[in-house]
């Protein structure tokens, strides 16, 4: 393992163990487990000092990376469980899987947008960050929300849930976007890992027609009006690097049937039988042609192409692409 990410893992088993102590001593009576934990914990720590920490007791491989990011006390690689390990492995995964999804966001009714999505894990669960969020307090405001954890699997799975639980205990707060984004950067940095981060793109609709968009390190959303695309690049390092980053938004007045496109890098860096990627430019182009369809339908067209140009090449990143159309007036 490098020196630096020795470093972090380090700190957080230490601090893990501090708090295991507390409730030990808080509690000695009811600490039987907690005390086997302890000591799983102190074992994590000598295999660090060891410079053993993170390999396979059984064949002496590197533990995969994202497990050992989500379970630091690990101690066997996938290829050395047992058929038991494996099957629980397997249960666990596919209740990550259902959670994951009951967490993407339902169908928004609201006056004056429509938006569609489309989620696409290239796993059993994603790293990706999708949302919608409808002001309760009377403004009629629509917030969205799309976005990438840095890694993949488990570890970045667990991330972007709490990358939700952030971003909905904080919309109530009713802050403009650029401050929720700067908290929601806070709280990422003081809780999770230091070499993990997110990109993401927040967003903000109003009744009146305005659209403001934050973008924190993520792929430049695309706004469609009048048939003309504009790209809104990043104002801001992606959240969970600097606690103190600050990050500005950006005002766009949009005019019935004028159109947002947000997507993460699955879509733009997708990659053909050459190797080459699909690009930003090639989804400009397409959407551009999209003025009279409806968000789904703008994303049915934006798939239908990559498909095309993918041919039978897997995907190997999740993808998400989200539309948010100011509703035409003869709607």
């Amino acid at each position: 393992m490098s020196t630096v990410w020795d470093g972090v893992l380090r700190g957080q088993i230490v601090e893990r163990r501090q708090r295991l102590q507390s409730a030990i001593a808080a509690s000695p009576e009811r600490a039987a487990h907690l005390v086997s934990l302890l000591q799983e914990v102190d074992s994590a720590l000598e295999r660090i000092d060891a410079d053993s920490f993170g390999l396979c007791e059984e064949c002496h491989q590197s533990v995969e990376k994202d497990r050992l990011i989500a379970d630091p006390l690990l101690r066997f690689c996938l290829g050395c469980l047992t058929e038991d390990q494996r099957r629980a492995l397997e249960d666990d995964l596919d209740l990550a899987a259902r959670i994951q999804a009951g967490l993407l966001p339902k169908p928004i009714q609201l006056a004056g947008w429509e938006v569609g999505y489309h989620y696409q894990p290239s796993g059993v669960v994603s790293g990706d960050y999708c949302d919608l969020i409808h002001h309760q307090n009377g403004t009629g405001e629509l917030v969205f929300l799309v976005g990438d954890v840095s890694g993949k699997g488990v570890a970045a799975a667990m991330l972007m849930s709490h990358l939700h639980a952030m971003f909905r205990s904080l919309i109530g707060v009713g802050m403009p976007v650029e401050r929720l984004v700067e908290r929601a950067n806070r709280l990422f940095v003081e809780s999770t890992i230091a070499t993990h981060f997110a990109t993401l793109v927040c967003g903000r609709a109003t009744q009146q027609g305005e659209v403001e968009l934050c973008n924190a390190g993520h792929c430049p959303p695309l706004v469609v009006r009048d048939g003309e695309v504009m790209a809104v690049e990043a104002a801001g390092l992606p959240i969970g690097i600097f606690g103190n980053a600050e990050f500005s938004s950006t005002h766009i007045g949009m005019s019935p049937g004028d159109f947002v496109v947000l997507y993460t890098d699955g879509l733009s860096e997708a990659r053909g039988a050459s190797r080459e990627e699909y690009g930003r430019e090639r989804l400009a182009e397409v959407v551009g042609g999209c003025r009279r369809l409806a968000p789904q339908e703008v994303i049915g067209a934006c798939l239908q192409d990559l498909a095309g140009f993918r041919s039978r090449t897997p995907l190997d990143d999740d993808l998400t692409l989200m539309v948010v159309r100011r509703t035409p007036c003869d709607s």
